[in-house]
């Protein structure tokens, strides 16, 4: 068996990206030893897929926390190691307008979460962590604490950036009335579907199409797309 290397996800849904990935590791064509999945959700079916391939799964339950911080701000914890001044100088995703309170309580309460997430990640020694439809924005605080020399971040965004970021992109597309979408591969920085692509995949929108259509088209386009850059990743660490 040819050398691998080791790789965790992190979902928050059905974890259909998921499900390509580790059919993609169980047949050999991506160098991946896939050795974690972590949610942000209690009842992310994509755990199960995880249990049922052999894979260690964990949750850090966001909501729960997000809510402690909103109901008691003054009792909340942040990590030893977090600055917050240096996160927000650092962070591209609340804009100051929104307000000091907002954007402190923001940071603080994605710290804690990610904190537990590092406390389950950090221990595996990763090369490279795979959002596989991860519906929570990550801060500098986590990202910094993974990268260290180098992106090992991967994310998949539904819609050929830098168009159409943020939670909706085949909607936004759609809606749009592009002839053209698609899905892009790329690293996590500290701004929202920002950091550098690693690849993309078109379609056509025809005449006839429809939302659940355009989403369909895009999806099958993911599942090839997400572990030939996984591999590409690999390939240059394995050397």
């Amino acid at each position: 068996m040819g050398r691998k290397i080791r790789a965790g996800a992190l979902i928050s849904g059905g974890g259909t990206n998921l499900q390509a990935i580790i059919d993609a590791a169980a047949q050999g064509r991506i160098d991946v030893d896939l050795v974690f999945v972590g949610a942000d959700n209690p009842e992310a079916r994509g755990l199960e897929r995880a249990a049922r391939a052999g894979v260690e799964t964990f949750v850090v339950d966001y909501k729960a926390i997000i809510g402690q911080v909103k109901k008691a701000p003054d009792k909340a914890s942040p990590p030893d190691d977090f600055n917050l001044d240096e996160i927000r100088k650092k962070q591209h995703l609340i804009p100051e307008s929104a307000g000091r309170q907002k954007l402190e309580q923001f940071l603080i309460s994605r710290a804690i979460a990610e904190r537990a997430l590092l406390d389950r990640i950090l221990p595996h020694r990763v090369d490279l962590v795979v959002l596989a439809g991860f519906m929570r924005t990550l801060t500098p605080y986590f990202i910094d604490r993974i990268n260290i020399d180098q992106h090992r971040i991967m994310n998949i965004h539904p819609a050929l950036l830098p168009a159409f970021p943020g939670t909706d992109g085949y909607g936004d597309t759609f809606r749009y009335g592009c002839r053209v979408g698609g899905c892009t591969v790329h690293f996590v920085d500290y701004g929202e579907d920002t950091g550098p692509i690693l690849g993309q995949r078109a379609f056509t929108i025809d005449e006839g199409d429809t939302l659940e259509t355009v989403k369909k088209k895009g999806l099958e386009l993911e599942w090839e797309l997400y572990p030939d850059c996984i591999q590409d990743f690999a390939s240059k660490i394995l050397g």
